[in-house]
């Protein structure tokens, strides 16, 4: 699986068991949710900035967006 693939899950799978809506995740990055959308789409790749504020929205160290698999949160149960 590729680093976009990954991304693209476990932005899911975070923002989904925080919660949050694509819109609301958007917000606290101070992203556009139609961006949060094509990431979770694969159409994007991300900046490291904006890596660094989609990670501190969901609360997690941002190369938990790149992992293989998340850490046993229960977010990796969801897919």
């Amino acid at each position: 699986m590729s680093s976009r693939a990954h991304l693209a899950r476990n932005l899911r799978l975070l923002r989904a068991s925080c919660g949050l809506s694509q819109e609301a995740l958007a917000d606290a990055a101070g992203i556009d949710r139609t961006y949060v959308s094509a990431l979770e789409r694969q159409k994007y790749s991300v900046s490291i900035d904006r890596l660094d504020r989609l990670a501190a929205s969901l609360g997690v160290k941002p190369y938990t967006l790149l992992m293989d698999e998340l850490p046993d949160t229960g977010a990796g149960e969801q897919e």
